[in-house]
């Protein structure tokens, strides 16, 4: 059974943070933050339609108009997910350019902007390319728990913590995931394809026995058609197994509301990339700059249970020494702890 999506740090650990969600037979993939986005090419950008943004720090808001430049044209919307001022900030970077022709583009490009206030609550404004990018307000509403963005297949979830500034740390959540018995596809005398994907998300939303599933495969003999019921598939699912859970996080001091917001949102995780910015004999410098050290990064792992762990987002005085860094990361993360919470938050 393969995996939902394939997750890859945009540039190796020194460079900008960024992290690349590439959905598997979906044409689309997702991005944490945009910073310097050279490392990926067009067409992956083009599959991104949703991006979700920790803070507006340039090293992961800056990309966003290299990555406007791309799909101006070419791609219908994009949606925006970032913490509190995150749509005046878009707005602003959209003024910063003068757009007299845009509106003619024969795929014009609407803009969807989500910014989470911090307590419980958001607002939506949308750019359209046809409008020349002018701001439209959108609802504000209410949000489930700390749930961001939620489809049939997966989940983000995310949580504000404190870099002397909101910083949003994100889950993404797979949902319980299905596990085909080929033998029984084989038995409907098709083959596996697309269909399959709506099979599952139909079952995962549940949707009645009676609902239609268009099956279309190809075999030796061409190309076929057909059309069943979720009830006349429901059978070649041979099992339901938890999904993956990703961790990101980045940007944030070690301090016990920080330490506590990110159990809470990564209890379990199965793979969590967390900064690991310097080495904790540099602590006192790391406190200055409000980010965390990789002892630091390896206790918080450890405490939310992580069952793996990726450090990224080094200081470049460390070049030739990520290693170590790595090194101490781990280490915090696979040694027990015999006194409760974390090593000494502020």
């Amino acid at each position: 059974m393969s995996d939902l999506f394939r997750v890859g740090l945009v540039h190796e650990a020194f460079g900008d943070p960024g992290l690349y969600v590439d959905f598997r037979d979906e044409k689309r993939a997702l991005l944490f933050d945009l910073g310097d986005l050279s490392p990926l090419a067009p067409r992956q950008l083009l599959r991104v339609s949703h991006a979700f943004v920790t803070h507006n720090h340039m090293d992961h808001f800056a990309g966003f108009d290299g990555w406007l430049r791309v799909i101006l044209g070419r791609k219908d919307r994009i949606t925006l997910i970032g913490g509190p001022g995150f749509v005046d900030q878009v707005e602003h970077k959209l003024r910063a350019y003068t757009w007299n022709v845009v509106h003619r583009y024969e795929v014009p490009l609407v803009i969807a902007v989500r910014e989470v206030d911090g307590r419980g609550g958001a607002r939506e404004a949308s750019f359209s390319s046809l409008e020349k990018f002018e701001r439209r307000e959108g609802d504000s509403f209410t949000l489930e728990g700390d749930v961001l963005h939620d489809e049939a297949t997966f989940r983000v979830r995310g949580r504000i913590v404190d870099h002397e500034m909101p910083c949003l740390a994100f889950a993404l959540e797979e949902k319980a995931r299905l596990n085909v018995a080929r033998d029984r596809v084989e038995a409907l005398g098709v083959t596996p394809g697309p269909w399959l994907r709506t099979l599952k998300q139909a079952l995962l939303a549940g949707a009645a026995d009676a609902t239609p599933i268009d099956l279309r495969w190809r075999d030796r003999e061409g190309e076929h058609a057909a059309t069943r019921t979720v009830g006349e598939l429901r059978h070649v699912i041979l099992d339901v197994v938890s999904g993956r859970h990703i961790g990101y996080a980045t940007d944030l001091r070690f301090t016990r509301p920080n330490v506590e917001a990110l159990q809470a949102l990564f209890a379990g995780v199965d793979t969590l990339y967390i900064e690991s910015v310097f080495l904790d004999e540099d602590g006192d410098h790391a406190a200055r700059k409000n980010h965390l050290t990789a002892r630091q990064a390896g206790t918080i792992a450890r405490l939310a249970g992580a069952r793996s762990l990726v450090p990224f987002h080094f200081s470049p005085r460390y070049e030739g020494r990520e290693s170590e860094l790595v090194a101490e990361a781990r280490s915090a993360w696979r040694v027990r702890q015999v006194q409760d919470g974390p090593a000494a938050p502020g």
